[in-house]
């Protein structure tokens, strides 16, 4: 099992910038990975980035754009994810997601999951 807790969400203006963060306690898959979904009301969730438990090879969704950055602090276990140029479109919840194996821009599901977080951009 693992333990997923998010913070750092909040209310931000477009164009800022928040950091999101996910601490993990329990196992640990060397070849998993941890990432993060979002879900807009009345929208499907999508897959937002993921890296290697490792901290290496991170992904991203295409709607990211070189705008978020997630990487890994391996000695407390923690995984971030950066959000600069923040738009009105990146209102959602944040989910932390732990997965046994690897992901890929088009993981639709995860082994665990953290209880969300709102990320709200005010236009």
């Amino acid at each position: 099992q693992v333990q997923l807790v998010e913070s750092g969400g909040g209310l931000v203006q477009s164009g800022g910038s928040l950091r999101l963060a996910c601490a993990a306690s329990g196992r640990t898959y060397e070849r998993g990975a941890m990432g993060w979904f979002r879900q807009a009301p009345g929208k499907e969730r999508e897959f937002v980035a993921a890296i290697a438990w490792s901290g290496r090879n991170p992904i991203y969704a295409r709607f990211v754009q070189g705008r978020f950055r997630i990487f890994r602090d391996s000695a407390k276990n923690v995984v971030y994810l950066q959000m600069n140029s923040l738009k009105s479109e990146d209102t959602a919840a944040y989910y932390c997601v732990a997965n046994q194996g690897p992901m890929t821009t088009t993981s639709r599901d995860a082994d665990y999951w953290g209880q969300g977080i709102q990320v709200t951009v005010s236009s």
